[in-house]
């Protein structure tokens, strides 16, 4: 059974800090300006596809370090590398396929790991954190693709 202990206020504001990036460069490729990255040779779709791509990677670094802290079975260190993989092939696919790619990938991982709370692996309010951090970074995803 997941554990019971208060969300901690570090990981709210660093879960929302994290959120910054998807709705800025989400907002800025649907409005199609380039908020003068492009004097650097920069678009903000593909700076969200980067960063959609690196956080998905971390989603599946939290599988694994649970993994690892509880011992585990093998099975999770398997599971754990999924997102890593989807999501770096993801950044090979044309527009808009990586984005939807992306959305879907971190939208489905924060249902994906709801087991971990459920296996007492991880805080019960880090499974309510993931649905609604994955929630709105999936979705600022698929809206910019």
């Amino acid at each position: 059974m997941a554990r019971l202990n208060p969300m901690p206020m570090g990981a709210i504001l660093l879960g929302i800090a994290g959120l910054i990036p998807f709705l800025g460069f989400a907002a800025l490729a649907v409005s199609g300006s380039d908020g003068g990255l492009g004097t650097l040779g920069l678009a903000p779709r593909t700076i969200l596809s980067a960063y959609g791509a690196v956080i998905a990677s971390f989603l599946g670094g939290i599988r694994w370090g649970a993994a690892a802290a509880r011992n585990a079975g093998n099975g999770d260190y398997l599971v754990a590398i999924v997102p890593s993989l989807v999501a770096w092939a993801a950044l090979a696919a044309p527009a808009p396929w990586d984005l939807r790619v992306l959305g879907v990938l971190v939208l489905a991982w924060g249902l994906v790991d709801q087991d971990l709370p459920r296996r007492g692996l991880v805080p019960r309010w880090l499974g309510h954190l993931r649905l609604v951090l994955s929630g709105i970074a999936g979705m600022a995803l698929l809206v910019a693709a």
